[in-house]
Order: C-alpha cells, then structure tokens, then sequence
C-alpha cells in the first residue's frame, strides 16, 4: 500500500478498532447474548483476513477429535463442523455440504473451502454451511446427533460459546500490516490474549521463526504456543487420479491460484524443488472463466512450462473447465510440531462438557 493511501486510511482504523472493542466489551458484560449449544464447541480461528492455513488446521482438529480415545466417551462421537461458507451462491442459507457421510451439496452451492473440507472429512465429519452458526449447531444436533463441534473462523463469533479457541498466527505475515481497512487485523493484537492456544503456521517459510514465537508468547501470555508447518500430502490430476510427485520435479510447471496468502503457496512449491517459471496469483475464493484459463494457458506455455499446478482449492472450482495443458492438484496437510498440548486442550474441552 502507497503511503497517501495508507494515511488517509489510518482515521478509518481507528473507528474500525473501536467499534470492535465495543463489541467485544459488549459480548463480556452481557449486553449482546452468547449462546451455548447442547455440545462442545471448539473454534479455529484467526485475527487476520486471508489464508493463514485454518482451513488445513480444522481438517487436523476433526481428525483429532475422531482418532484421540478420550476417557470413554469417544464412543459414538459425531463431529460437525460449522462455516460460514464464503463465496457460496446463496450467502443466508443454511447448506448441508455433507451429512459425514456423503457429499449433499456443489462447490457452487456450499462455497469453496467447506465443500473442500466435506470432500476431505467424509467419514470423519458433517459440514455445515450457514452465517447463523447457532441455528445450524441446533439443527446438527436434531437432525445429525452431532455432539461435538468445530467452529470454523470462529474466534470472531463472539456470538456462540465455545469451550476451546484455538487462533493461528501465518508466520508469512504475522501482524497484517495493522488494523482494517489499512491492514488485514480484524481485531487489535491483544485480542490473543482471549486464546486458549496458538498455532504459528507456515513456521518453515519465517525468516526468524523464533523472534516471531517470542512475539506471540509475549502477546498472548501463559497458553501453548505451537509452531506447524505446511508439508505435501500427495499430487494428483485435475481428474482424481494420483500421481507420484516426483515426477513433475523433472519438468517447467505454471502455478496458479486464489487464495488469501498466494505467496505461501508458491514458495512451497520452489521448496519442495518444483521448476516454477510462471505464476499467477488471482484473488482469494475466484470464479474463473473459461476466457481467463485460456489466456493463463497461454501464458504459461509462452514461458515454457509443460503443465499447471493449483491448489485444492481452486481444483474444486476447475471441474468444468478445458485446459489445453494437464493441470495437476498439490495436497497439503498441516504438521504440528509438538502436538501434545493442543491434543490434551481438545480432550479436556470436550470431557468438560460431557
């Protein structure tokens, strides 16, 4: 941002910040309600806009909960995730994407990253999409029996209670550049401290990963501070099939992708030895068109790459497409270093409740 549009801007930071500490206090004192479901809640979230690697890190919650033997009451545990399914075709409704056990709504329909996660958590979790994270908890728990939730982008809804918040920190871009609309910090720094844990992502791409860990701890106080990194899971075509990942090593590729931190994903690709010669980042949650795949095609070719990698993501987006090149689908898994505390946080926050 130039620094005339960065100044006029800062007055608006400014009102930004303190209306959002007026609904913080508002939500504390009792003036705007907080209501809790008949379940455990624990929410992922974050304090900036765009990718900070959340959504890989709700994916590893729900695994968690599904796998993690807690004490005798795993038993017949059904988690649901709620979101509030950005991008999807019609903003207020209520969305089944998946009953956990087969996939109920489109990418078009859901919007991108939950029909991504019910793709992904078939046969571990529901997903439900709806901006009332309350009525769709009330409903899971009717009609699915879900009993334990994971509330997706959630430590801003302030609205539900939860029994855990869990917040990521992208080691990338740490503090936004400042609050919105000058930056990308939905709230001031210190809301950490409302954190029960911190997970610092993307920790192999930081310059200084432990100025930034020492930075947290200092913000947040006395809660865990993980670090977790992003790390290939597998390679695949546009069409499924899986495809050994060292094969495309050997050859130029085009990435392209619409995500909230694109360069994240670019610099995995070079990490992990891919031959980028071409890049083109488009904005986070994009509907192509043919027209513009054409002209990324082309442009890709022109720089001599022999195919194009994406993301997840997008791919959910690309099923109707021709593209004149393969077009291949990197998988990513997030990786905690250290899970333990965060493992033992999860079990607590649901023994709490049952």
């Amino acid at each position: 941002m130039n620094p005339v549009a960065s100044l006029i801007l800062l007055p608006l930071s400014a009102i930004y910040s303190t209306v959002t500490r007026a609904r913080l206090v508002a939500h504390r004192i009792g003036l705007l309600s907080v209501s809790k479901l008949a379940a455990p809640v624990i929410s992922v979230g974050n304090l900036t806009t765009g990718g900070t690697g959340k959504t890989p890190l709700v994916e590893w919650v729900c695994r968690t909960i599904d796998v993690v033997a807690y004490e005798g009451v795993r038993e017949g545990k059904k988690v649901c995730v709620l979101t509030r399914g950005y991008g999807k075709a019609n903003p207020k409704s209520q969305v089944v994407v998946s009953n956990g056990t087969d996939l109920r709504a489109s990418e078009l329909q859901a919007g991108d990253e939950p029909f991504l996660l019910a793709t992904n958590l078939l046969g571990v979790a529901a997903v439900i999409s709806n901006p009332d994270r309350v009525a769709a908890g009330e409903w899971a728990i009717k009609k699915l029996h879900s009993d334990v939730f994971v509330l997706d982008d959630g430590f801003q809804h302030l609205r539900l209670f939860r029994e855990l918040d869990i917040v990521t920190i992208d080691a990338t871009n740490p503090w936004g550049g400042g609050l919105l609309p000058r930056g990308r910090l939905r709230e001031p720094l210190r809301g950490l401290r409302r954190a029960d844990c911190v997970v610092i992502t993307r920790i192999e791409q930081a310059g200084d990963p432990g100025s930034i860990k020492d930075a947290v701890k200092r913000i947040a106080g006395k809660v865990p501070v993980l670090s977790s990194r992003m790390v290939t899971s597998g390679v695949r075509r546009l069409d499924g099939q899986n495809i050994d990942a060292s094969a495309l090593l050997n050859e130029p590729v085009a990435a392209f992708c619409g995500v909230g931190n694109p360069d994240s994903f670019f610099n995995h690709l070079r990490r992990e030895g891919y031959q980028v010669e071409f890049t083109r980042a488009f904005p986070d949650h994009h509907k192509y068109k043919q027209s513009e795949l054409d002209t990324l095609v082309k442009e890709a070719t022109d720089r001599g790459a022999k195919g194009l990698l994406t993301t997840a993501k997008d791919a959910t987006k690309l099923q109707s497409f021709s593209l004149g090149i393969p077009c291949f689908v990197l998988e990513i898994q997030i990786s905690i270093d250290d899970d333990e505390p965060l493992v033992a946080l999860i079990r607590r926050a649901i023994l709490k409740s049952t």
